[in-house]
């Protein structure tokens, strides 16, 4: 069997499972990235490096499950190396405070009451569920039933939020 036909094969029995494939890899774990790496198993077929494969389908299974570890042992890695690092350099400098300045204190509490008083011209409704959904995390679903509205009328009323706080901060940003 030529490479050329053995790609194809491959190219074929990738084309035929892929969502058997995409499910292989969100049962394994990789979630999100159960696309991403599909499409670097399709990258590695297409290149048709590979010789003749028996079995196809079986090949591309643990194709995708190489990739998936290649992927994780990488993010494991990349993640104690940041550790590492934020250990050994964590920020402090010998003689000067973490706090921040009387300034920058300052600074914080009048941007603060300044939104406060920007979300205060929508409203209670309006300014109570933005808080509820962006301070306390609250699901919009929840806080719909919470205020006894749509879930149209918290995504409505959110958008004017956004809206007064992104012209506060133009505002803020110009002076």
């Amino acid at each position: 069997m030529s490479a050329d036909r053995s790609s194809a094969g491959l190219e074929a029995a990738y084309l035929e499972h892929r969502d058997r494939l995409l499910r292989f890899l969100v049962a394994r774990g990789a979630e999100e990235a159960a696309e991403d790496l599909l499409q670097e198993v399709w990258l590695k077929v297409a290149k048709g490096t590979s010789g003749p494969v028996a079995s196809p389908l079986s090949y591309l299974f643990r194709m995708a499950d190489t990739l998936m570890i290649d992927r994780y042992r990488a993010a494991s890695q990349a993640s104690r190396r940041d550790h590492a690092w934020s250990e050994i350099q964590d920020g402090a400098v010998r003689g000067v405070s973490d706090a921040p300045s009387v300034e920058r204190h300052l600074i914080g509490h009048q941007q603060a009451r300044l939104v406060t008083e920007a979300l205060a011209t929508l409203g209670d409704r309006p300014s109570a569920i933005f808080r509820r959904h962006r301070v306390d995390e609250i699901p919009q679903r929840q806080i719909a039933d919470e205020f006894g509205v749509s879930l149209s009328t918290v995504e409505s009323d959110l958008r004017r939020a956004y809206a007064v706080l992104a012209q506060l901060k133009e505002r803020i940003d110009e002076a």
